[in-house]
């Protein structure tokens, strides 16, 4: 398994989950969690994925992820789980 982490923060819009599952579900990455709260019209999703059975790279889908958050405007980042476990240790 290979897990990614996937933020994805902005202004809250119709389609954003829609948008995001979408591009995972057709690139063949599964949702092992998620997240997801809108907190005073501020959207705010996190999902843990497998991207074991993707076809592309962990750098391709965090700059398809980026560019589709840039059509619907929101910041999306894509980090494979052991670097994000380094970079929040204390």
């Amino acid at each position: 398994m290979q897990k990614t982490i996937i933020t994805v923060v902005g202004k809250d819009a119709v389609g954003i989950i829609a948008k995001v599952c979408t591009y995972l579900a057709n690139n063949e990455i599964n949702i092992l969690d998620i997240s997801q709260t809108i907190v005073d019209g501020f959207f705010n999703m996190m999902m843990i994925t497998d991207t074991s059975k993707s076809s592309k790279s962990i750098a391709e889908i965090r700059h398809e992820l980026h560019q589709i958050g840039e059509e619907i405007g929101v910041n999306i980042h894509t980090q494979h789980e052991d670097i994000f476990e380094m970079m929040h240790r204390i």
